[in-house]
């Protein structure tokens, strides 16, 4: 009689994960991103310092195999969390020029750039969005770190 309740359990994590999944794809809708310019970016300041370097760095270098290493200025919103100083760092190290609030020359070739972080049942979902790509992925994170949790997710536009 206990086999139908330990099966149960042992599929607990799994249904978290599909229900942090779903919210992430519902929120991704309200908040893309249209002609305006950069939706509000946003990040949970109870993340530790060393685990947004780890995310933010992971997301940067896949960022960078979509759009190219350093080939243009990021226009970046980041909020007052360790998330929005450590994706900055991270897209310097990669040799993108980064403006927060700054006018660029009308030569320079600007992607405008966004970023969700949710915590959700334990994990993170991290997203960052251009007007031409997409890309998401969860994360377990630790005091000392975070490690993917899932494959990444890429979506292009047009």
């Amino acid at each position: 009689m206990n086999i139908p309740f330990s099966h149960s359990r042992a599929l607990q994590p799994l249904r978290n994960f599909a229900a942090a999944c779903a919210l992430a794809i519902l929120l991704s809708g309200c908040q893309s991103m249209g002609t305006e310019g950069l939706v509000s970016s946003t990040a949970p300041p109870e993340i530790s310092g060393p685990a947004a370097s780890a995310i933010a760095g992971d997301m940067v270098s896949r960022l960078a195999e979509q759009i190219g290493p350093g080939k243009a200025t990021i226009a970046l919103k980041v909020d007052a969390s360790h998330f929005g100083q450590a994706l900055e760092a991270a897209l310097k190290g990669w040799g993108y020029a980064v403006v927060t609030d700054q006018k660029t020359d009308s030569d320079a070739t600007v992607i405008p750039l966004a970023y969700v972080i949710l915590a959700i049942d334990g994990q993170v979902l991290a997203r960052l969005s251009t007007n031409s790509v997409e890309l998401g992925r969860a994360y377990s994170v630790t005091v000392s770190g975070a490690t993917p949790a899932s494959a990444l997710s890429l979506m292009r536009r047009g």
